[in-house]
């Protein structure tokens, strides 16, 4: 369709640090799509601060994607290292940007990246009961994980969200062997 997002792929690059100031607005209006949730005070409440995301652009693992109409920056994707896993912190499009396969080219750019870097599999934590939350990392190839299958970085990071007061019932942990990837 002439005109819209979906005619030219969404190309992911690394940000500038000058423009790390604009994601926590992006997180902040991409989870009031939350508003009503059991999980919005928590989303509203805790943001990701900007050490953060300096740590993740100095360590090669942030990555931004453009609005194909210039709109500046769509979404983005912060990732980090768990007991040897690839772990996906953070993504968010904002939501004037939704569903034009950004979120999809941030995952599977970072995806493709951790396994050249010899990542064997990739980690997250996320709502289950969200399309664009478990449904949509499960269209990805991510599988959802039984606590048991969890590992000290899992735990750890689930320990982490209960004290911040997720509504646990509703948080998945997810895991994609990244080897059967293609390409």
């Amino acid at each position: 369709m002439a005109g819209s997002g979906r005619s030219r792929n969404p190309e992911p690059r690394i940000p500038h640090a000058d423009e790390l100031g604009v994601l926590p607005a992006i997180e902040q209006r991409a989870g009031e799509l939350l508003k009503g949730h059991e999980a919005y005070p928590v989303f509203a409440g805790h943001g990701l601060d900007l050490q953060a995301l300096r740590d993740g652009l100095r360590r090669g693992q942030l990555w931004v994607v453009d609005d194909a109409d210039g709109g500046g920056i769509a979404g983005y994707l912060l990732a980090g290292g768990l007991c040897g896993e690839f772990h996906v912190l953070q993504m968010d499009v904002d939501p004037t940007h939704a569903r034009r396969g950004h979120g999809r080219a941030l995952l599977r750019h970072a995806l493709a990246l951790a396994r050249t870097q010899g990542y064997r599999s990739a980690v997250l934590t996320t709502l289950a009961d969200v399309p664009w939350n478990a449904p949509f990392y499960a269209g990805e190839g991510f599988v959802g994980l039984a606590q048991e299958e969890w590992g000290d970085g899992l735990q750890a990071v689930m320990a982490e969200e209960a004290a911040l007061g997720f509504p646990m019932h509703l948080r998945v942990a997810m895991r994609r062997v990244l080897s059967s990837m293609d390409g």
